[in-house]
């Protein structure tokens, strides 16, 4: 079976730090690979945030997540920070990929790195809807 392998950007538009709770950790003792998705979840509505939308009102128009990939590169512990760097990239009618990467904060370790394909989506009628304009404006030299 091939790999998964994702490039990353050049720099990334968007940080965030989050603790890893005990709630994330698997038995094997380390950061387990559902509540890794769910912190990049968090990271995704913080950076949607930081630009004055919601996965519910972005221009107008709701988001909604169309495929997701991830890459492992390390462990993660109870007790380690991460800080997940965050850019968009990959525009195409609908969406974009907001591409991602873990690392931890003291070490500086990566821990795992993805792609979060998103789709705009107009919740009442039901449909995709274009990437808003100014989403695109705003988010279009920041990758």
């Amino acid at each position: 079976m091939a790999r998964i392998l994702i490039d990353l950007p050049e720099h990334f538009v968007f940080s965030t730090e989050i603790p890893i709770y005990i709630s994330h950790i698997n038995y094997g003792h380390h950061l387990d690979n559902a509540a890794l998705v769910g912190l990049v979840s968090e990271s995704r509505v913080r950076f949607l945030n930081s630009l004055g939308y919601t996965e519910l009102d972005v221009e107008g128009v709701g988001i909604v997540v169309a495929d997701a990939a991830l890459q492992y590169k390390s462990e993660a512990f109870h007790g380690e920070t991460l800080v997940f760097a965050m850019a968009p990239a990959d525009f195409n009618k609908y969406g974009c990929d907001l591409v991602w990467q873990a690392t931890e904060k003291v070490s500086g370790r990566e821990v795992a790195r993805g792609k979060t394909g998103i789709l705009f989506f107009d919740y009442q009628a039901k449909r995709p809807a274009n990437v808003p304009t100014g989403f695109k404006a705003r988010t279009a030299g920041l990758s």
